[in-house]
């Protein structure tokens, strides 16, 4: 893998920390010089793993943190995104019944579904106590 343009951010694991790693990747994505429709897929994924740490990963009382790197790689862009939280392997979260769903009303619980059909590719491992998310996204 031949990293290039390696750029990352760390933040508190909190709802108010969301809209500075939005800003992050938007600047990274828009030197790229990518269309809107992919600037848009990939600030979304961003934005719905980010809340879902911030809500989720951590204990009550317990403060976090998460860090995301993005690069690129050949004709692709990688983000990769990481927690000391509870483990979570999206990947292995089964798809939602979009038609119950939309039947039932019940909002919320799509965020997961969103950006593994929003990405070209999504990974996971748990590794020294982290939660490792790497998303792709094909240039």
């Amino acid at each position: 893998m031949t990293r290039q343009d390696v750029r990352e951010i760390t933040v508190p694991a909190e709802l108010g920390q969301v809209p500075q790693v939005r800003a992050f990747i938007h600047d990274y994505v828009a030197a790229l010089g990518l269309g809107e429709e992919d600037r848009v897929k990939i600030e979304l994924s961003l934005h719905e793993i980010c809340v879902n740490i911030a809500l989720y990963a951590y204990p009550e009382g317990r403060p976090g943190e998460m860090t995301v790197r993005v690069w690129r790689d050949g004709g692709d862009l990688f983000i990769e995104v990481c927690d000391q939280g509870a483990p979570f392997d999206p990947v292995r979260k089964k798809d939602p019944d979009l038609r119950l769903k939309l039947r039932c009303g019940t909002p919320g619980g799509l965020g997961v579904y969103f950006y593994k059909t929003l990405m070209d590719g999504l990974s996971y491992r748990r590794s020294r106590g982290r939660n490792v998310l790497t998303l792709r996204k094909a240039l």
